[in-house]
């Protein structure tokens, strides 16, 4: 006795009528959501090709009646004002977001090991332990890192903000780790154990090789947590020696006459690392996301 094969059922003009409506709605929303994510965006670039110190912009004018990328050259260059540094403040910038980045990525990497693949107890509790922390805004806990890192003598010092920053970021890496292990057999290390591997040796020739899709996401995560933070670096670097773009830029607020221009030039030019991080970690998140 064979089973009945049963006909699909026909769909009605109603269905795709709903259907297209749909498709329709969801695409207004995702363009009026790209146009007001990209907006500020544009007026940056807006505001740097401005010649006139970006004084076109505030005018209403969509587009410079003359772009110049002199604002540019000003910033690369340090000629601008508040910019005569420059360059030393995009290198305490970047010795702040690659530090953070890579000690998030290996003490995140080596907890979620440690927690899942070792066979903690009470694994589960550790781990969400670690999230209380965002219980408490970022702000609050100023005063007391500040307090702390003066304690270990950590006044004035990029350490001091690379501690704070990988301290928020490491309890969401985790957890981003955690559930990325589970689609990683438990197999592989029982038959590496077999062959007399090492805990360390799991970590580095099993463990690491199949999480990269998701430590590439932690370590994005990570560099952007720190590349954006400007209350930490305002409180823990006093001197100009460790001046960061991000503090140098918010001088702009006290200034009635800033250059403009040279400003977004210099946001824009600011920008580049993250960008280029992600281009290029994409392949790597492109194929966890694909496996999942």
């Amino acid at each position: 006795m064979t089973a009945a094969t049963v006909a699909p059922v026909p769909r009605g003009a109603n269905y795709r009528v709903r259907r297209a409506l749909t498709r329709a709605g969801a695409g207004v929303v995702g363009i009026l959501l790209l146009i007001w994510s990209l907006t500020p965006i544009y007026n940056m670039f807006l505001i740097a090709l401005d010649p006139d110190e970006g004084e076109i912009e505030f005018d209403g004018h969509l587009w410079p009646p003359s772009p110049s990328l002199q604002s540019f050259q000003d910033a690369l260059s340090q000629e601008a004002r508040y910019l005569e540094e420059f360059w030393r403040q995009f290198g305490n910038s970047l010795y702040i977001g690659l530090l953070t980045m890579v000690l998030t990525v290996a003490i995140a990497s080596l907890a979620s090991f440690a927690l899942d693949r070792l066979r903690l107890g009470k694994a589960s509790a550790m781990a969400n332990a670690g999230l209380l922390i965002y219980l408490v805004p970022a702000s609050c806990m100023v005063i007391p890192l500040f307090r702390i890192m003066h304690g270990y003598g950590l006044a004035d010092n990029r350490w001091a903000v690379v501690a704070a920053q990988v301290c928020f970021a490491t309890p969401f890496a985790v957890l981003i780790l955690r559930h990325y292990a589970r689609l990683i057999p438990t197999e592989l290390d029982e038959a590496a154990r077999l062959d007399g591997a090492s805990a360390w040796q799991l970590y580095l020739r099993i463990y690491l090789p199949l999480m990269l899709p998701a430590l590439a996401v932690v370590a994005s995560y990570a560099l952007v947590i720190a590349w954006n933070d400007y209350v930490y670096q305002f409180v823990l670097l006093t001197s100009s020696r460790n001046t960061t773009v991000s503090i140098m830029q918010a001088q702009l607020f006290a200034d009635t006459d800033a250059e403009w221009n040279a400003m977004m030039a210099a946001a824009i030019v600011y920008a580049m690392p993250p960008l280029l991080l992600f281009f290029l970690l994409h392949r790597y998140t492109a194929t966890g996301l694909a496996k999942k």
